[in-house]
């Protein structure tokens, strides 16, 4: 196995100065740490998409802002009658804080 390539060095002198640094003790905290922040950034990356294809999954028409605002309200039990835009987006935002 030759090293010719900087990149596999840089790696090395990486993995050695965090030995020397906190000891080889700590690297598999370490390593459990980047496994769930990783974790939780796939699992968050999933929700968001999940929500943007359920904003978008109509195949017929997209689907306007308002059609988009008027359902999140009913889905968060929120009555939409006789109400402004801005007053349903505040209901919203203050539920969505509860």
């Amino acid at each position: 196995m030759a090293f010719d390539d900087p990149l596999q060095w840089i790696v090395i002198g990486v993995i050695v100065i965090v030995i020397f640094l906190w000891g080889p003790q700590k690297i598999p905290e370490l390593a459990r740490g980047l496994g769930r922040a990783k974790r939780e950034f796939d699992q968050a990356s999933k929700e968001f998409q999940g929500s943007v294809s359920g904003v978008t999954s109509s195949p017929q028409a997209p689907k306007s802002a308002d059609q988009v605002l008027i359902e999140t309200a009913r889905q968060l039990g929120i009555t939409t009658e006789g109400k402004t835009r801005e007053q349903i987006s505040q209901e919203i935002v203050a539920k969505a804080k509860s």
